[in-house]
């Protein structure tokens, strides 16, 4: 068991930044700092977008160093660090180097951006030809794989690079990267390789699925070295990566040489590790100690620029269009599904700032020394009075919102669909500014609620959503989410660090040799902050809307795909 006195460190890579917190054996945080990164976009191809293992890791050091710094914690405290990442694609030659992933004549040499983005969609085309074989590998990701996920990538890859340079090359998922650049050791994770990498659980690697898809060099006699995943090299969440840190590493993060390094997760479930395990304050009381097999029914939702669901299971439940069942993604012999929202923070971003009235709104929350959340709500308030209606959904009863501007992610898992609003009016006025922003917050609800009663159609058994990341803060999106499933929503004491605290959950796990799934949920229920639960609350006529608002919003669906058949045939 660890000392009070004995600390961990959890490094976030997100999509536009690299955070690391100091955490201790009980879960508080006693510093945190993030660094920002650089993303390239194509100015001709919207669909790009490329990072850099060089930046993103020299940003990790800078963060590590300065949580040491702010404080004053010894080094030789810390006794394990953890990584999570995006689900993003990351290459290097055999040597550790970094290999351009930009087409062109570069591509395949060494160079600096070398990271396909989770949110990169140039794999359209790629993902067809692998969403045709109808292999088993589909079977664990709804039937359908995104073109998000990393073996599309890389296939797109081999189609437009070298030969001789592709086969140089080994593929990461990202957090899998940064444990190696750590440890020298390129085992990888169940994580990693079962979610994003087409690693059938409890099968391995399928050589005919990729050779039947014109991958079949990644096999390599059995070896599969540039996924570096063969004969038994993969670990489950939180085991020990190697020896620890090398000197090299250590002396570039300011740590001692040999701390552990726990194999990592995808960003989204080590918020599901840093959220699911909170107990929370009922009536004024403490909510009990959970058992392991509670959190079976916790849906963790962890929302930035978009937003992912993870629920674990006993059992493997295959969902229509949900990614999964994944073994050991999280825990030895459980298993996880993972819905998804392509676009969450990022369309509300979006649809406020592209809005006509946008700078009046600016220079209103500036005048008044608010946030530009608090007057769209404060102006919804007033529009509610002047209609005499007593909810903001009974305002907005007669407009309706899909919101998939970026695809579908879950349950549809269609790339092709795209977002639609009926009931628009002559009006570019800040209260209409309002009204959309809200109703782009109840339509991300009645989705969460489309990705719920899939999961539960199929056997799953979701009572509760457990939110992290900065939606969490908005108290009136978090009230819509427990009214629009009807059930209760558990915010993180911190939404913004849960994500990170899983990441140091797994550096402590690391440290103390945990395998097993029992004490794995122990150190996740000790060291996560209690949290605040948000009951449904809405008066019967409200829940009537929404009920209905729901029902519209299946039929678009329909819609959308009916028109989008017609179109084609009428263009063949």
């Amino acid at each position: 068991m660890s000392a009070e006195t004995d600390y961990y460190i959890g490094v976030d890579v997100g999509t536009g930044s690299a955070r690391a917190c100091l955490v201790s054996s009980k879960g508080s945080i006693r510093a945190s700092n993030t660094q920002d990164t650089s993303t390239w976009r194509d100015p001709h191809d919207h669909r790009i977008f490329e990072q850099s293992t060089t930046d993103i890791w020299l940003k990790i050091c800078t963060a590590v160093k300065k949580v040491l710094e702010d404080s004053k914690v010894d080094p030789a405290a810390v006794k394990g660090i953890g990584f999570d990442a995006t689900c993003s694609l990351a290459v290097a030659d055999f040597q550790g180097n970094p290999v351009t992933v930009t087409k062109g004549a570069d591509v395949g040499q060494v160079g600096t951006r070398n990271i396909i983005l989770w949110a990169d969609h140039r794999a359209e085309e790629e993902a067809e030809l692998i969403n045709s074989t109808k292999s088993i590998v589909l079977n664990y990701v709804g039937g359908t794989m995104s073109l998000e996920m990393e073996i599309p990538k890389i296939l797109w890859l081999k189609k437009n690079m070298d030969p001789a340079l592709f086969s140089r090359c080994q593929f990461f998922d990202l957090p899998d990267y940064f444990t190696y650049r750590c440890t020298d050791d390129n085992t990888r994770s169940f994580c990693s390789t079962t979610c994003k990498c087409s690693f059938v659980p409890d099968k391995g690697w399928q050589g005919d699925f990729f050779t039947s898809i014109g991958l079949e060099e990644l096999i390599d006699g059995g070896e599969w070295r540039q996924l570096g995943a063969a004969k038994g090299r993969i670990q489950a969440a939180g085991t020990p990566v190697g020896k620890g840190l090398t000197r090299r590493a250590a002396e570039e993060l300011g740590l001692k040489e040999g701390t552990a390094v726990g194999s990592g997760l995808i960003d989204a479930y080590a918020g599901w590790m840093g959220t699911v395990g909170a107990r929370y304050l009922e009536n004024g009381r403490l909510s009990s100690f959970p058992s392991l097999d509670e959190s079976r029914h916790r849906l963790a939702a962890v929302a930035g620029t978009s937003t992912c669901h993870l629920v674990q299971s006993r059992e493997g439940i295959f969902v229509k269009g949900v990614w999964g069942p994944y073994k050991d993604a999280a825990f030895p012999n459980w298993w996880m599904n993972e819905g998804g929202q392509s676009s969450t923070g990022q369309l509300i971003d979006f649809i406020i700032t592209t809005h006509a009235a946008y700078p009046e709104l600016k220079e209103r929350a500036k005048q008044e020394n608010k946030n530009i959340h608090q007057v769209l709500l404060e102006i919804l308030g007033k529009l509610c009075a002047d209609n005499q209606v007593d909810s903001f959904t009974a305002l907005m009863k007669d407009v309706h919102f899909y919101p998939d501007f970026h695809g579908n992610r879950s349950p549809i898992a269609d790339p092709r669909m795209r977002g639609a609003i009926v009931g628009l009016e002559l009006d570019a006025s800040i209260n209409d500014l309002a009204r959309k922003y809200y109703l782009t917050l109840e339509a991300i609800s009645l989705q969460t609620r489309h990705i719920v009663s899939s999961l539960n159609a199929a056997g799953h058994d979701v009572t509760s959503i457990y939110m992290s990341g900065g939606q969490a803060k908005n108290a009136t999106m978090m009230q819509l989410f427990a009214d629009t499933c009807g059930i209760p929503v558990v915010l993180p004491m911190n939404g913004g660090e849960a994500v990170v605290l899983g990441a140091a959950m797994l550096g402590k796990v690391a440290s103390e040799g945990i395998t097993q799934a029992e004490d794995m949920w122990r150190v996740m229920v000790e060291m996560t902050p209690s949290g605040t639960l948000v009951t449904p609350s809405a008066p019967p006529n409200v829940k009537k809307i929404l009920d209905v608002k729901y029902k519209i919003f299946l039929e678009v669906i329909d819609i959308q795909k009916r028109w989008r058949k017609e179109l084609e045939e009428a263009t063949r």
